[in-house]
């Protein structure tokens, strides 16, 4: 079956909201937890930068994984549904029409986006500890530096909401922030 124009599919399944929010979730999830992964290693007795890169890169690959495999499951089995129930209300077959194109479609960009989401931001966050690694000379421990890298990532997703939702940017940002900070401390008096 091939595919309708994307811009079709999104308008006959009602999925550009959906989809701006997974990877917004997901892209949270993912930050925090690199951000955790990296505190641990900061609290720990001066940890091999090799041995944070591998550790964050699994995490990062894990949460990406986790990501596509979750959502094309739990999306995937609700399109089909909704289609069904579409063709119930109909009573007619709708396997050649653009809604069963979206049932078939929609889980994949959703899955890829869900799990693009921690991958591409998890990148971003260990770049510091890449650049060390590789002899670049840093201003600060690159712990730190990707540490600061994760939050202001956070804070950044915080913006988004807010201009999403109509919220004042910089509260919803330091809203994001609090949740990391508050994070940190937890971490911090476990460790």
């Amino acid at each position: 079956m091939p595919p309708a124009p994307l811009k079709l599919l999104l308008k006959v399944s009602g999925s550009g909201a959906i989809m701006r929010r997974y990877f917004v979730v997901n892209g949270f999830d993912g930050a925090l937890t690199l951000l955790g992964l990296l505190m641990g290693f900061h609290i720990s007795d001066s940890p091999d930068l090799q041995v944070v890169i591998t550790s964050c890169l699994a995490t990062t690959l894990a949460l990406g994984v986790s990501g596509v495999s979750s959502a094309y499951i739990s999306e995937a089995a609700e399109r089909r549904s909704s289609l069904a129930e579409l063709e119930r209300a109909m009573v007619s077959d709708l396997k050649e029409s653009h809604h069963a194109r979206a049932a078939f479609w929609i889980p994949w960009l959703v899955a890829l986006t869900n799990g693009s989401a921690p991958f591409l931001i998890g990148l971003v966050i260990i770049v510091p500890l890449w650049l060390a690694r590789g002899g670049v000379p840093m201003p600060a421990d690159p712990l730190l530096l990707a540490m600061g890298t994760a939050l202001v990532v956070i804070f950044s997703l915080g913006v988004f909401l807010g201009r999403i939702g109509g919220i004042f940017w910089f509260w919803s940002g330091l809203q994001a922030l609090a949740v990391a900070l508050a994070t940190l401390g937890l971490i911090r008096l476990l460790g």
